[in-house]
C-alpha cells in the first residue's frame, strides 16, 4: 500500500475544508469497512484521508423531532440503527434491515453515512430510504442543502454529494397510521454476503385497498431505484396475491439488470419479480 496523508479534524467545519473537489484521491473516512477493502484490492489509492472519528454531537445521535421524523446521524454505527429504541418504534423496518446486514463485526464498525455515500449499489439500507421517503441534509463550504434519498443515487458507485460536501444526517419522515414498510433480499454466495437483489417496499392501506406504494430496487441494477410501473399497477388495487403478482410483472420488465458473479441479467429480473411479491406481501401484513 502506497503511502498516504491522514488528517484527523476535530469538528465538521476543519473536516469540510480538508476536502479537495479537484482532486478524487482525497476522501473522507468513517468506519472505513469498504474503502479499505477497496485499497487493498489497489482499486483506490487515496494521498489523503480525512478521518472522521474525532467528530461528535448530532452526527452521532439518534432522536426524534417535534413533528415525528426520525433523524439519523452520518456517524451512528449500523449496530445502534439495528439496537436503538427509537428507530425501531419509528422506522421498524430500518431495524429488521439492520439485523442482516453483512455481520455484527461490520455492523459495529461500519456508519449510516459510509453506508449511503458510498455508492455501492448492493447496500441494504438505499432502496429501503427511498421507500420510507428519507432525505439526505449535505454539509459544505457553500452551507447545507436537502436531497431526497430517490435523487442521492445516480450512477454506479456514484451519488449527488459534491466532493467537498460531507453527508450530516438521514432524516426519515414521520410515517402515517395506515403505513407500513419491508425489505426482503436474496444472498446467492452467503448469508452476509452482499445481496443479488433487494427490494424495499412501502405502501399505505385501507380496508384492503392499496392507496399508495413506493418500491425500490437495488443490488440487481446499477443503482438503487424506484419501480415506478410496478407502483402503479398496485396502486388502487385490492391487498391479494393477483395484485401483486401485476405489480411483480411490471417490476420484472421495467429494471435493466447487470450481470455479475451473483447472477446473470435473466436470474436477477426473475429475482426481482420474485422479491417485489415478497416485499409487498411483507409490508402489507406488517
Amino acid at each position: 500500500m502506497i503511502p498516504f496523508d491522514l488528517q484527523e479534524p476535530a469538528s465538521l467545519a476543519e473536516a469540510i475544508a480538508l476536502l479537495d473537489p479537484d482532486d478524487p484521491s482525497v476522501r473522507p473516512v468513517a468506519g472505513g469497512t469498504a474503502l479499505m477493502l477497496m485499497m487493498k484490492a489497489g482499486l483506490f489509492q487515496p494521498t489523503r484521508l480525512i478521518s472522521l472519528r474525532r467528530l461528535e454531537g448530532d452526527l452521532r445521535r439518534v432522536h426524534v423531532d417535534e413533528h415525528g421524523d426520525l433523524h439519523l446521524g452520518a456517524l451512528v454505527p449500523l449496530s445502534k440503527l439495528e439496537l436503538s429504541p427509537l428507530v425501531a418504534e419509528h422506522a421498524p423496518a430500518v431495524s429488521e434491515t439492520c439485523r442482516t446486514l453483512s455481520n455484527v463485526r461490520v455492523r459495529n464498525v461500519a456508519t449510516l453515512g459510509g453506508h449511503v455515500a458510498h455508492g455501492d449499489p448492493h447496500m441494504d439500507l438505499p432502496p429501503l430510504l427511498i421507500a420510507l421517503g428519507a432525505r439526505a441534509r449535505a454539509v459544505g463550504p457553500r452551507g447545507e442543502r436537502w436531497i431526497d434519498a430517490a435523487d442521492l443515487f445516480v450512477g454506479y458507485y456514484q451519488t449527488a454529494l459534491e466532493r467537498d460536501e460531507l453527508l450530516a444526517e438521514i432524516v426519515i419522515p414521520a410515517p402515517s397510521p395506515d403505513s407500513s414498510a419491508a425489505y426482503v433480499k436474496f444472498t446467492a454466495l452467503s448469508a452476509d454476503d452482499w445481496p443479488a437483489v433487494g427490494v424495499a417496499a412501502a405502501v399505505r392501506r385501507r380496508e384492503g385497498v392499496i392507496l399508495d406504494a413506493v418500491l425500490a430496487v437495488s443490488a440487481a441494477t446499477e443503482k438503487p431505484i424506484r419501480l415506478a410501473a410496478a407502483e402503479a399497477a398496485i396502486r388502487g388495487k385490492s391487498t391479494s396475491s393477483g395484485s401483486f403478482d401485476e405489480a411483480a410483472e411490471a417490476a420484472a420488465h421495467e429494471v435493466e439488470p447487470l450481470a455479475d458473479i451473483r447472477g446473470s441479467t435473466a436470474y436477477k429480473r426473475e429475482m426481482v419479480r420474485v422479491h417485489v411479491r415478497r416485499a409487498l406481501i411483507k409490508a402489507s401484513h406488517s
